[in-house]
């Protein structure tokens, strides 16, 4: 039985802990606490270990401290989402411990896991308790004991991972929204789901390497690892650096009666196979594509064996990198640009307006990585950029860009749509850095954030007994509000949000909402409220019947 560790186990420790998540991936989802169809814990996680494999597989030596370099560096660059970047540091930390070892002993393991929970509870502003640090934490603190009564590495790791699992099971204690929803926290089981991948190499049990080549090709180093990315930012040294050429993007309509949901997962895979950056989302009223490919056709083609094809657009990314090259040498660099975060065309179309220099397609479902957001950046003729997430569980991922881009990035910590827009309208290039983050801050402050969407599991939280499909009204923390129609649940949501501060209601309605509904909300509105000022927007956004604004 092995009682060391080397830099090609290490390799193999690593593809295993992220293919045995990818295979969990959906469980962890299910973990997350609100019963909302975004819960996305287990992806980000999945993504930002794929990053880390696919660099990984990118270093031709098993040298330890280049696997370890590659393990750091692919796992900051493919963080999204709080519980992504929370892994990249754990990852970071236990790396840097074991880059100078030319092997890892179990006294070894136990230094990096307390320099992993280190470097993570840093990473976090405000640490909170019966989350994924409290259970790196409290495997950091037991392993030194563990270690020096056991030297294989094998009973190690079992034996670490038992505490893990016993301060898993504590976290609802610790965090009364997951004793409500009655569920343990979704990054403490992923943690655990990747270092049960390194067990399984550690025992031998070599079954999760053999899983590359059916699902994301990890072997073959072409692992998709910007599955939510960015589907403009063109950012390369060179023209022969891009290796997909055109981004497209389409709308599957009138999907087929044989179709089933397995056929959209297929349809994933199959662009997957063919460019990266995929974007697949939707049920089976609608499905919302895009992929950077080479052959755009074979994309077409895949889709229309679901349904017919609408809104298609095809951009050539050469051409675009050619007329950034000439831009960025040609003119000098502006003050102050901005980038923001929003899935929907009409929100894509609303930030243009306000000057906002590029867009992210992401948020909710499709937390873009910091490398994504640093490229978006860098693609950006500014000395300092400004950042709009609009998703608080995007503002980590942001911060983590500047550490990555060649801009100076500055995240204004926008947490919702409607936090967005008002903080884009704010933003003045002539005012300095600190006076347009102070005006910002401000201005979010007075805006009050809703949202109105659906349930997707039966559960009993915030004081609603929920059933799968109701149609739930949630505030910026909680939800406040149920009903079985979209138009009533949203006016009651206004209702909870109000206070006596708001003098304007404004509503971005979703790709699902039908625009003679929005129409007829909005006269319910005026007429409840003939004092304020209501306004309405096609924001064409996934999954959400509409998103409020009240300011």
């Amino acid at each position: 039985m092995d009682k060391v560790i080397s830099g090609a186990m290490l390799r193999k420790m690593v593809i295993s802990g992220a293919n045995y998540l990818e295979e969990n991936k959906e469980y962890v989802n299910s973990l997350n606490v609100f019963p909302v169809p975004d819960g996305d814990t287990g992806t980000n996680m999945s993504l930002t270990m794929k990053s880390a494999v696919k660099e990984v597989n990118m270093c031709t030596s098993n040298n330890m401290e280049q696997i370890c370099d590659a393990v750091s560096k692919g796992a900051l660059r493919g963080a999204r989402g709080n519980s992504g970047v929370i892994l990249s540091q754990i990852l970071k930390g236990i790396t840097s411990s074991f880059n100078k070892l030319d092997e890892i002993k179990t006294i070894d393991f136990a230094n990096a896991l307390i320099e992993g929970a280190t470097v993570a509870y840093k990473a976090v502003t405000k640490p909170k308790e019966g989350t994924i640090l409290t259970v790196i934490r409290a495997m950091a603190d037991a392993s030194i004991k563990i270690a020096k009564k056991e030297p294989e590495m094998q009973k190690f790791l079992k034996s670490v991972i038992d505490i893990g699992e016993e301060a898993l099971s504590m976290t609802p204690e610790l965090l009364p929204v997951l004793k409500k929803a009655g569920v343990v926290d979704a990054g403490g089981r992923g943690l655990l789901i990747i270092l049960n991948g390194f067990l399984k190499i550690v025992s031998g049990d070599e079954s999760e390497l053999k899983l590359q080549s059916e699902t994301d090709k990890i072997s073959g180093g072409s692992v998709t690892t910007s599955q939510f990315g960015n589907p403009e930012v063109v950012d390369f040294d060179s023209l022969a650096d891009i290796e997909f050429a055109y981004c497209t993007e389409f709308f599957i309509i009138n999907i087929n009666k044989k179709t089933t949901v397995a056929d959209i997962d297929k349809l994933r895979e199959k662009l997957m196979d063919i460019g990266d950056s995929v974007i697949c989302i939707g049920d089976l009223s609608m499905v919302k594509v895009h992929v950077h490919t080479n052959n755009p056709n074979k994309a077409l083609g895949y889709a229309l064996e679901l349904g017919e094809l609408n809104g298609v657009k095809i951009e050539n990314m050469l051409e675009q990198f050619r007329e950034l090259k000439i831009q960025n040498e040609q003119g000098e660099l502006k003050k102050i640009g901005v980038v923001a975060i929003c899935a929907g065309e009409g929100l894509a179309e609303l930030f243009k307006d306000l000057n906002v220099d590029h867009i992210i397609e992401g948020g909710q479902t499709m937390n873009p990585s910091a490398d994504d957001i640093a490229k978006a950046c860098d693609s950006v003729n500014a000395e300092t950029v400004f950042v709009l997430p609009n998703n608080k569980n995007i503002i980590l991922a942001a911060e983590l860009a500047n550490d990555l881009s060649k801009r100076n990035v500055v995240v204004l910590p926008t947490i919702s749509i409607p936090q967005g827009v008002s903080a884009a309208i704010r933003i003045d290039p002539e005012l300095s850095i600190e006076e347009n983050k102070v005006n910002v801050d401000e201005t979010i402050k007075g805006v009050v954030s809703g949202s109105v969407t659906y349930a997707v599991r039966s559960t009993s939280i915030d004081g609603f007994k929920l059933k799968e499909g109701d149609i739930i009204g949630l505030g910026e923390k909680k939800i406040v509000n149920k009903g079985d129609n979209v138009s009533k649940v949203t006016e009651n949501t206004i209702e909870k949000l109000m206070n006596d501060d708001i003098s304007t209601i404004t509503l971005f309605y979703g790709n699902n909402v039908d625009p003679v509904d929005a129409g007829a909300l909005v006269d319910t509105l005026v007429e409840k409220y003939p004092d304020l000022e209501v306004n309405v927007q096609f924001g064409g956004q996934p999954l959400y019947y509409y998103l409020i604004s009240l300011e």
